[in-house]
């Protein structure tokens, strides 16, 4: 059955971008703000009903000869545009559950048609899931309940995702060759090609990447009036020199490299994760160059996979961490500054020195004012794994880091609403301030670098977090 990889990669790619100390009472509020600690997540998946309760018996070692045979016919005739459906068969009668991780990526490529009815059939007599009466795309419904058990994979597994996604993708090839410590189970395809323009281009992305801008120009507050007041911005204050940079033009970019304050940063933005960072490029290690970050189009839960142009290293983009290649074996992590979410009315009226990038990006560019168009309204469109319970998946929050390193997250309205009627919001020797609209936390010594995610990407990322809600 000739079904076309490539023909499938146009028809299915949904890109990640367009082209977004214990509490203490108040003094003056009436009551004390509340904390909870990280309970056990729930094993139910975050976007569909977990239809099997029980984790399959994995076993351990190598796949059967004769699974393993067949497995790699069924990847070869894949990559020559055919489904080898009978290879799927004896893949499937091996009766090894481990093989459901690759099947799922399968699954994220043959969405409709015979092959796709017969990789969910599959999945179910290996898992006991049953696809069918899950909403949205059976891969996602799939890896998240595989994370939720920390179903383990067979050695191979790598190999495998290698020979399927640099047929996507070549130039992800080394992130497998100098893998550190991806999980590879946890990655899929986010529907967009590698940006891999040197450092300092401006030349729009040929083949369909997300396009990263570096030292683009920028403006005073004053000439950004084209920009409406009530429109969201990302704000950060390095050194006594603010920028603003808004949000639907983070959504086209979703990176910039550039100098503040005499720092030299990358911002990422992950639209799935609602999380603009910002990381300090120039603190790598001895015999490495200042890294540029990039956009690789890879996505692990949900959270997009940025890779140094320089040494070739992909990056946590949630946590600053070096997880492959060179600047992974040097166990390297960046940095963070604090970015604020806010009005852009409110930031420049803090911050009256506050430039703010040029309306066409100092590219020549038109951006439109909703570049996403509402694509996560519904949660989360790429697997995220186990769900924290005690707040809504989408619920925005402020996260910081108190001085023992316990991770703190502050419940965005919760804290917003306790600031305006004069109470304090305090926890683990961490103080929330307004920010413009938005919030930063302080410490003892001062700013604690902190960013807005949505729960769901803070969670995950930092299970152990102090939930400060009011």
């Amino acid at each position: 059955m000739k079904v076309g990889l490539l023909l499938i990669v146009a028809l299915f790619a949904a890109a990640c971008g367009s082209s977004g100390d214990e509490s203490t009472p108040s003094s003056t509020g009436p009551t004390a703000p509340s904390t909870t600690a990280a309970p056990s997540p729930t094993t139910q998946p975050s976007s569909s009903p977990a239809t099997a309760a029980d984790a399959p018996v994995a076993p351990q070692g190598d796949l059967d000869a004769n699974a393993q045979a067949a497995l790699d016919q069924l990847l070869a005739e894949v990559l020559a545009g055919s489904f080898d459906a009978e290879a799927l068969d004896t893949v499937i009668r091996a009766g090894d559950p481990r093989v459901a991780w690759a099947l799922s990526d399968l699954m994220r490529f043959f969405q409709l048609g015979e092959p796709g009815l017969q990789l969910i059939d599959g999945f179910h007599d290996l898992t006991g899931m049953n696809l069918n009466n899950v909403a949205g795309p059976g891969f996602v419904a799939a890896v998240n309940q595989m994370i939720a058990w920390d179903l383990p994979a067979w050695d191979e597994y790598p190999a495998f995702k290698k020979g399927l996604f640099t047929a996507i993708e070549p130039q992800w090839a080394s992130f497998f060759d100098e893998n550190v410590s991806i999980d590879w189970r946890l990655v899929t395809w986010g529907g967009v090609f590698i940006d891999d323009s040197p450092a300092g281009t401006d030349i729009p992305c040929s083949r369909g990447c997300i396009p990263a801008l570096d030292d683009p120009a920028t403006t005073t507050a004053e000439e950004g009036s084209w920009y409406p007041d009530d429109s969201l911005v990302f704000g950060l204050d390095v050194n006594g020199e603010a920028l603003a940079l808004p949000k639907h033009q983070m959504e086209v970019h979703e990176m910039v490299n550039l100098t503040l304050g005499g720092v030299r940063l990358g911002i990422p933005y992950c639209t799935l994760c609602g999380s603009a960072q910002a990381y300090k490029t120039e603190g790598v290690p001895q015999g490495f160059e200042t890294a540029t970050f990039r956009t690789s189009g890879l996505l692990s839960r949900s959270n997009k996979m940025m890779y140094d142009i320089e040494s070739g290293s992909v990056i946590d983009t949630f946590t600053g961490e070096a997880v492959s290649g060179p600047l992974g074996e040097a166990a390297h992590t960046f940095d963070q500054v604090t970015v604020v979410a806010s009005t852009w009315g409110a930031w420049k009226a803090q911050h009256p020195d506050t430039r703010i990038l040029a309306e066409d990006g100092g590219i020549g560019r038109v951006y439109p004012s909703d570049p996403l168009g509402g694509r996560d309204d519904d949660g989360p469109i790429f697997p995220t794994g186990p769900v924290d319970p005690r707040l809504p998946v989408m619920e925005p929050v402020v996260g910081a880091f108190a001085a023992d390193g316990t991770p703190v997250a502050f419940r965005v309205e919760s804290a917003t609403a306790a600031l305006s009627s004069g109470q304090q919001v305090s926890i683990q020797g961490l103080n929330v301030e307004t920010s413009g609209s938005g919030l930063r936390v302080v410490g003892p010594d001062g700013e604690v670098p902190s960013h807005q995610a949505f729960w769901f990407a803070w969670s995950q990322f930092h299970p152990d977090t102090l939930l400060w809600d009011g």
